[in-house]
């Protein structure tokens, strides 16, 4: 934990009283209601609680990056060393954005830009705030990408997002946040899409930078574990309020609020159903390869392969789940969307028993139906311009399946089932938080009643209570539908929940692999070994964190 400096004069930040309103399409939503902390310099504060309870729209009131004027502050006060932020224009807050204060969003793939170059994105924060010359710029992102942990950083500089993998993207975020040494660094789910064998060696970077530059971080998160170990306070909402605050030491063993105490207990528990001895092979896979080819030069010439999977043998049945685990860049999602042939791959895929490697995309488009996804970032997945009954019904209709009205009730029943009221269909994604989108997704991968679901880090966006509802849900449905998963998640406690047999990646190779007891219980590999250390033992994390 951060030492806290002993300061006469105002907090760095301070928040009083502060409501946020949100109008959509002539309803009034009052997201946070009157909520008051302050944030000392060099001090860790951690805001937790459910998905929807108003985390994120604090963060974003504090940067003045609300959707205004949708969203409005009908009253309150932020405070950064002693100035008003609420209500401040655009030009002021812009040489306060990613340089005084800084942001990690939740969401990496859907903040960083598509067409440009990670050197380009983290190198445009320091342009904007910073005079250097290019060779400088070059440099210091450089020296950014060593910090967070990316491999290769020559190679990776020169790369789009959508050639990183979840985790990686989420480091090029903090590497961008981290950039100009801000005073406050506002981290919304920092860690969500990075594995646990780097979530100790992410925490432990920006205490560094927290001891070396006095810098206040802002700790949003559902991850009590981490709050556990890294955080100086805790602050707890719920729908819109704070309903508890103070030392972490203190609300961890004698939380005063029942939600704080149901918080505190929530986490996957159980056990899947054993899977019946005659269940038939729903998906399988021999000798998979998929490899990327890197291409240097004006004429973009291939000098060589990354090879993202090589040589993996599956095999699911029904009622079963087979996990997938290992490190960012691992290959787990990247073997994932080759069995259901949204990568071009090498080797045999079997769905059913049918051999499905060189169907034409039309021949493949009626299987489409018996296998479905699950991506991993919610709001990346779900089209902002459709509503969430047109996202959840748009497979059932081009799949033709029922009338209008057939297909109303089933999306109603997917999204009841998934915890969503079904009043909300008309709404968009962006009035839903990071957890909800997650089980819209979910709902319009199972409207369609698939064989084999494929679920890419479903439970990485969900506080620790949505977790242990989505995964009694996928037991559930898998109980009574027969359901084949191929579960791919860095989660390790989610992992032991879900699956009957666990399939350890690394570098594009399965490791180890076998039933989920053996694996946990009785490692062979040293990679699982240094994985299952990293996610279970909780000492392990504290004493790296703490250096």
């Amino acid at each position: 934990m951060s030492d806290v400096s002993q300061s006469t004069g105002p907090p760095l930040l301070e928040v009083r009283d502060l409501a946020v309103r949100f109008h959509l399409e002539g309803r009034v939503v009052d997201a946070v209601k009157g909520i008051s902390f302050t944030v000392e310099r060099g001090e860790t504060v951690a805001l937790v609680g459910e998905s929807g309870s108003g985390k994120s729209v604090t963060g974003l009131s504090i940067l003045q990056l609300l959707p205004y004027p949708r969203a409005e502050h009908p009253r309150g006060s932020i405070r950064f060393k002693g100035e008003e932020l609420v209500g401040r224009p655009e030009g002021f807050m812009r040489t306060i954005r990613g340089d005084r204060i800084a942001m990690i969003f939740q969401e990496p793939m859907t903040s960083l830009n598509p067409l440009h170059t990670v050197e380009r994105q983290i190198g445009e924060a320091l342009l904007l705030h910073r005079r250097m010359g290019r060779e400088e710029v070059r440099a210091r992102v450089l020296e950014l990408l060593r910090l967070v942990g990316i491999p290769e950083p020559e190679q990776r500089r020169l790369a789009y997002p959508h050639q990183l993998s979840g985790g990686q993207r989420q480091r090029v975020m903090i590497a961008m946040a981290l950039a100009n040494e801000p005073d406050l660094l506002i981290a919304d789910e920092p860690t969500t899409a990075v594995d646990v064998t780097i979530q100790a060696q992410i925490l432990r970077l920006l205490q560094d930078l927290q001891r070396r530059m006095g810098m206040a971080i802002l700790l949003i998160t559902h991850d009590l574990t981490i709050v556990r170990h890294v955080a100086d306070r805790v602050l707890v909402m719920t729908g819109g309020e704070l309903v508890e605050q103070g030392p972490v030491a203190r609300v961890f063993a004698a939380p005063r609020h029942p939600y704080t105490r149901r918080l505190l207990a929530a986490e996957p528990r159980g056990r899947p159903r054993p899977v019946p001895e005659d269940a038939p092979i729903v998906a399988e896979a021999r000798g998979l390869q998929v490899h990327f080819p890197i291409q240097r030069g004006f004429l973009r010439r291939t000098v060589g392969w990354v090879k993202a999977v090589d040589g993996v043998d599956l095999a699911v049945r029904a009622g079963e789940t087979l996990g997938i685990v290992g490190e960012s860049g691992s290959g787990k999602t990247t073997l994932g969307l080759a069995l259901l042939r949204l990568l071009p791959s090498r080797g045999s895929i079997r769905i059913a028993g049918t051999e499905i490697q060189g169907w034409s995309w039309r021949r493949l488009r009626p299987l489409r139906r018996e296998m479905q996804i699950v991506f991993q970032d919610p709001f990346g997945s779900l089209s902002p311009r459709m509503s969430v009954g047109q996202i959840v019904e748009e497979g059932l209709a081009i799949h033709r399946i029922g009338t209008a009205e057939e297909r109303a009730r089933k999306v109603a029943l997917a999204l009841e089932e998934v915890g969503l009221d079904p009043d909300w269909a008309h709404r968009y994604p962006h009035e839903f938080s990071g957890g909800q989108r997650q089980r819209i997704a979910i709902a319009r991968a199972l409207v369609l009643e698939p064989r084999l679901l494929v679920l890419d880090e479903p439970t990485s966006a969900l506080d620790m209570s949505v977790q242990a509802q989505i995964v009694d849900l996928l037991r559930s449905l898998q109980e009574k539908r027969g359901l084949a998963y191929i579960f791919i998640s860095h989660d390790l406690r989610v992992i032991r929940a879900m699956s009957h047999r666990v399939l350890v990646m690394k570098d594009g190779v399965v490791v180890e692999e076998g039933p989920v007891e053996r694996i946990f219980e009785d490692p062979r590999h040293p990679y699982t070994r240094a994985l299952l250390a990293a996610a279970l033992r909780i000492e392990a994390v504290e004493g790296a964190v703490r250096g």
